[in-house]
């Protein structure tokens, strides 16, 4: 069985893949996505969204990076996956998942689940433009507003060439509501001949052996479950218990200094609270250390004077605060 690090817009950026990654367990993950318009992007584009690409493609700790490609012209969208891979990334995704209003809009992500003829011609010409040892795979939802296409979809995708598919057991309306509805996961399941991996509402352990009892998959991708608990993917393969515990608490805290020293780096100091805020108040939903600490830094507004709190509660020493 395989586990996959998600993307995640807005949220799952190089910093955090970069931390979660080295916390262990995953066999590959996906960027944020790059919008494909009207034009062949340059390089610099990938490799600021995708640093891993001057590492081979993969994160520090060794995962493999797939980048993953958003747009509904078949054509540009193959222009680009065929520049894309001269950077050699593990591999290029497709999004037909992202459910956001802004990027439905503009016929982007998940607003593409209505046509799965056009879904048909982006995997082909994609498939075509890139080299053949190099994976095309795709994430979709279960539809737009229903699932009467879903099946539709799905093998279109496969007709088109991809070599593997995600599938997010929601549709575009569901948004991100707690039921997700993995039994339409099963029903592709049973008609495409690819390899399937299943997403969607997987936070402990126990989702992920109901996620694979209940769709029939065995490889799962891990999204805001793994952010919330960074050792989900270690207690799914039994290198840690399966349900946090304090000294778990003392290895996150690990994590999050490391998170705080990388995301200085990247983003100005007005900009870094807000990150690592998000990060803690997802975890809050599995740790009440996090929730602890959320409440403590809740009010800070600039890099130093989280720092300040941080180094007060033990979670990073002095000589580890970035410049």
């Amino acid at each position: 069985m395989k586990l996959i690090l998600a993307p995640m817009e807005g949220l799952a950026d190089d910093v955090l893949r970069g931390v979660l990654t080295r916390a262990g367990g995953y066999d590959w993950c996906v960027t944020e996505f790059v919008r494909i318009t009207d034009t062949v992007l340059p390089h610099r584009c990938y490799t600021r969204l995708s640093p891993e690409l001057a590492n081979g493609a993969r994160t520090e700790a060794g995962t493999p990076v797939r980048v993953q490609l958003l747009g509904n012209d078949p054509d540009m969208l193959a222009a680009n996956a065929a520049h894309l891979a001269r950077l050699r990334p593990f591999g290029i995704d497709l999004n037909f998942g992202c459910p956001t209003p802004l990027v439905n809009r503009h016929r982007g992500g998940a607003a593409l689940l209505n046509e799965p003829e056009l879904l048909h011609r982006i995997a082909a010409a994609v498939r075509a433009a890139v080299p053949a040892d190099m994976p095309v795979t795709a994430k979709m939802r279960l539809g737009l507003d229903d699932t009467s296409k879903a099946i539709a979809c799905a093998l279109a995708l496969e007709s088109g060439g991809v070599n593997e598919l995600v599938v997010h057991a929601r549709t575009k309306a569901d948004g991100y509501k707690p039921l997700a509805r993995w039994e339409w996961v099963a029903r592709i399941r049973e008609v495409v001949k690819l390899p399937l991996i299943a997403n969607g509402e997987v936070w402990t352990v126990a989702d992920w052996h109901a996620i694979r009892a209940a769709t029939g998959c065995d490889d799962v991708m891990l999204g805001r479950g793994a952010v919330a608990d960074p050792l989900l993917a270690r207690r799914i393969r039994g290198d840690v218990e399966a349900e946090p515990s304090a000294a778990d608490w003392r290895m996150i805290e690990a994590m999050l200094a490391d998170f705080w020293t990388r995301v200085q780096r990247k983003v100005l100091p007005a900009q870094s609270p807000g990150r690592l805020k998000q990060w803690l108040g997802l975890m809050q939903r599995r740790y009440p250390q996090a929730e602890q600490l959320f409440r403590r830094l809740r009010e800070a507004r600039q890099g130093p004077e989280l720092s300040a709190i941080l180094q007060r509660e033990g979670v990073i020493a002095e000589s580890r605060e970035a410049a």
